[in-house]
Formats: C-alpha cells, structure tokens, sequence
C-alpha cells in the first residue's frame, strides 16, 4: 500500500497560562494520503485550526505545548525536526493559506513584493520570470487585470480579492500538501467556486495532497475525499465523505449536518420611518499617472447607486467581490468620501465632517468583515465593547457598563466571563461574535453588517441570524447586510440588490429576487449559491 504522505499520530495540544492548564486537542490521529483532500469540519473553538498550525509549527510557543503525539512527513517526526528542516519544508513542501489573510499580508509590500519574495526565496526566480509566474498565478486565482494589481497593496483589495492573493502565494511553489484553513470565507459563491474548481485541477496534475479546514458542509461533500468531524479537541466520526454524509454515526455530526440558516425575515413595514437614503451615490478612485502623477481614469467602485432603508427592514447587498458592496457600505456610514446624497434619519450627512458625525455614531453602527483586524489586540475584550459606552454614554457608571458588556456578551452567545481575555485568545468565528456585540451594546438605528457571518461555522451562523432578527424586532433596527452567503441573505433581507463593478444590475424584494431572478447575472449568482456544480455552467464563463 502507499504510504501516506502525512500522518499524525495521537497528537495533542496544551495551552499554558498562568498558572492553568487547557487541552485544545485530544489524541488527534489521521492520515493524508498522496493527492488525497482530508476534510477537518467542527463549530468554531473545535480544535481544526490549532491542529493544522500544529503540522508546521506555527503554534504560540512555549505557552503551547504537544503532551503526546508525532506529526510524520517524509518520515520526519516535524513536532521534534530542527528549525533547518522546517525552513524547508514551510512554504516549499507544505503551504497554507490562512483565514484572515488581512493580517497573513504585510500592509507596507505590494502584492508582485510579496508574491515574488516567495518565488525568490524557494526559486531563485526573480526579475521578467518572476513577474510573469506572478501575473499566471493571479491569472489562476481569478483576478481581474492582474497588471495593474501587481503594485497594489492589500488594503486596496477587497476581502475577497486578498484571499485570492493568499492563495496565489500559497501554490506559488506547487507544494506537495497544502493546508487551507477556510480559504473560500471571504469568497463569493461563483469565485469560490473558480477557486475549488482551481485547487481540484491543480490537485489532479500535481498530486498534491489537501488538509482543507472548513465550517461549510456543502463544500465538504463537492470537494473533499475524507471527512474528520471535530468537537472539544477530538475527532469523534471519519470517514469516506459521502459514508458520514449520508449515514453519520455520532450525534454531533447529524447536529451539523442539520444546521442552516432558516426562517423568514420579519415583514417590511412601509408605514416606518425611513432610516437611511441614498440617491446616486458615486465613489470614484483616481488612477494617476506619469512624472506630474496626473489622473488618466478613475476606478469606478460605486457608480450612481441609490436606495432606501425603514426602520426594521434589512436590506441585503449581493455581488462579487470587488464588485463595490463593501464601499456602498462605508460610504452610507461616512466612514469614505462620496458624491451624492446620503440622509440618515431625515439629516442630510453626506457633506458631514468627522466631528459633525462623532454625535451620531452610537445610532450609526458598523461590523466589519475582518474581525481580528478590527479587534485591538492590546484590549481586553471587555474594554473592546466598554469602548464606545465611555465616549457615548458618559454617565453610566462602571458596574452599570460591565453589566452591559456582560449583556452584549450573553446576546451574541459569548460566556461574559471571557470578557477579561484578548482577541488573540478565540477562534475566528468568536472573534467575529466579540465585534457584533462592540456594535449591538450601543443599541443603534442603522448597522452596517459587512459579511458578519463568513468567519462563522453553519450552527453559529444559523444563531447569529436568529439573534439579529430577535434585536431588529426588538429596537426596530435598519441593517444593510453585505454578504456572498446567499442561504443568509435570503434568511435575513427584506429587500435586495445586485451589484457589479459598482452599479446596481438587479433590485427588488428578496422573494422576487430569489424565486425569479430576472438578469443572467443574478441568475449566475443564485446557481452558485444554491447548486454549486451549476455555476461552472452559469457563470465562470460570464
């Protein structure tokens, strides 16, 4: 028989802290044979992530340790190999693309930096070869005009377009075993499924193996051969994909296979007041160039977009990424400059300066995309959340805002005695809990929710939806939700539009939207999302 090309044995992981003690993996064994896709599925907190960061050592150590277990590659025990050896099999043999690629991507190097410091280290390939490898590979993963990335930097990409650079660099040297740790999270559902389709073809004509980490259980059964279902540090069902999908053994597997967003959302009131409006809304970038750095052209990443938004009512932003849901978003909440008018409770703020709307921002909430980069590492969690009660609500006192913070903690499903730890110390989908109850402890009039569920695993998905329309029926909340998760947009928004590169190609009520779309576009968008082998049909050729 062949032998696997990794096999972890027994493994186990202990955090210290203090003077305590947590075990975060229990005696976790598995096998990843050559071209084999081994998927490791479990709610957030489950173990998948420590254990993949375990492979190559990427843990915090001292304060993580390995009580019991080997990790063999090559037949190289790599809990126990010397640093040399680990240099070279890290990013040559073994690559992984991370979750939150914001904060695996330096701010201060452009993306050809970054990528062709890869190929330079591993390669020696620098220079015309360098760039041309680093424009395929861009090419691969499904950036547009890859020639004019090359000097980008990340925070002028878009969630989803850094993702894709993560990936790019990840299988910039072809390695034998990559480790994706959620790699189609910021994706929408038609790149996500470029993305899949690209890791399948690169798979079959390198042989190159997968441990693929992953909340979402329709990609599990597309994508993967081999299925560990994680809970509490252990795996507690294996097994052929298809075998555990349609007969799974252990409760814990028939609770996640059972968990999806659901339910309606509550009936829009055309009688409430409207809380946010805007009518031609445009954010153009300049593109400058030549020695005087004149404009020659703008990028248009939002173009005349107008909408309307009641109290109570969420209206959901859809489209690719890039596509400019995300700057429509920052733009409503002043957070980027703009044309157009934007009025927020009958008050015309789109000229507003940030102090004329420092005032209105506990009624103006925001949750962003990327919660680790949103979180400050050096705060506590609870004075992450207490932050916005000391500028906006002055008078409360000190147990009356630790009170508060323990409410926002227990709304969002969060144990408030966890309160007292730094982001560092959750998984991403608590990470992304912690920064929904930052905003909800304010009890706005407007939230902006910006893929508020995309680091969350399928049964804290279905939560998170039910505890946002229990807080919108409670404070008539108007949220704008921007997500690629079509299954939570149509769970969640009363109205929706469609966006791509920049203009709105299809709006109206969710049900019409999703029961019969009208443009291929949208068409392409809802094939994706509800039957993903469609979208190689419908949309990847658009």
């Amino acid at each position: 028989m062949t032998e696997p090309l990794l096999s972890v044995r027994d493994l186990s992981v202990a955090f210290h802290q203090g003077g305590n003690t947590s075990l975060a993996v229990d005696g976790v064994s598995f096998d990843i044979m050559p071209g084999e896709v081994v998927a490791l599925v479990g709610e957030s907190g489950s173990g998948k992530s420590v254990t993949a960061n375990s492979v190559l050592r990427l843990l915090p150590y001292p304060s993580a340790s390995h009580p019991s277990g080997e990790i063999l590659f090559g037949g190289q025990d790599l809990l126990t190999a010397p640093e040399p050896v680990l240099r070279r099999v890290r990013g040559n043999q073994i690559t992984m693309i991370f979750q939150e690629p914001m904060t695996s991507l330096n701010p201060l190097h452009t993306i050809e930096k970054q990528i062709g410091e890869i190929l330079d280290l591993h390669q020696g390939m620098t220079g015309q070869a360098a760039r041309a490898r680093i424009l395929e590979l861009l090419n691969q993963v499904g950036i547009r005009e890859p020639e004019k990335r090359l000097q980008a930097y990340p925070h002028q990409l878009s969630g989803g377009q850094r993702q894709r650079v993560m990936i790019a660099m990840a299988l910039a040297n072809r390695p034998k075993l990559l480790i994706a740790d959620e790699p189609t999270t910021a994706l929408d559902v038609t790149v996500q499924a470029q993305i899949l389709d690209l890791l399948r073809r690169l798979k079959g004509e390198h042989g190159m193996s997968m441990l693929f980490i992953t909340h979402d259980l329709g990609i599990v059964r597309k994508f993967a051969d081999r299925v560990c279902v994680m809970t509490g540090g252990k795996i507690v069902e294996s097994g052929n994909v298809e075998d555990v999908f349609v007969n799974p053994q252990h409760e814990y597997t028939r609770h996640l296979l059972a968990s999806e967003p659901r339910g309606e959302p509550p009936a829009a009131d055309l009688s409430k007041p409207v809380v946010m409006e805007g009518k031609d809304i445009r954010v153009w970038f300049p593109i400058k160039a030549g020695l005087m750095r004149k404009v020659v052209d703008h990028v248009k990443a939002v173009d005349g977009v107008s909408l309307s938004l009641r109290a109570g009512e969420t209206l959901g932003v859809v489209g690719e990424s890039g596509s400019g849901k995300t700057t429509l978003g920052l733009a409503l909440a002043r957070l980027i400059s703009s044309q157009g008018r934007i009025a927020f409770i009958g008050n015309d703020i789109g000229e507003y300066s940030f102090r004329q709307m420092r005032p209105l921002r506990d009624r103006l909430q925001v949750v962003f995309q990327d919660p680790f980069g949103s979180l400050s590492p050096r705060m506590s969690v609870g004075e992450i959340i207490a932050e916005g009660l000391k500028v906006h609500e002055r008078a409360l006192s000190a147990d009356e805002r630790d009170a508060r913070v323990c409410w926002a903690l227990t709304e969002v499903g969060l144990d408030p005695e966890t309160r007292w730890r730094y982001p560092h110390e959750f998984s991403g989908g608590q990470r992304q809990r912690i920064a929904i109850a930052r905003a909800m402890v304010l009890k706005p009039r407007f939230v902006m929710l910006d893929e508020p569920t995309s680091a969350l695993d399928m049964t804290v998905q279905a939560q998170v939806v039910d505890l946002l329309r229990d807080l919108q029926k409670k404070h008539d909340l108007a949220y704008l939700f921007i997500s690629h998760d079509l299954k939570v947009v149509k769970a969640l928004a009363n109205h929706v539009i469609v966006m791509r590169t920049g203009k709105v190609v299809e709006e109206g009520p969710a049900e019409q939207i999703f029961r019969a779309p009208r443009q291929d576009y949208t068409k392409a968008l809802m094939a994706a999302a509800f039957n993903l082998e469609a979208v190689e049909t419908a949309a990847i050729n658009q």
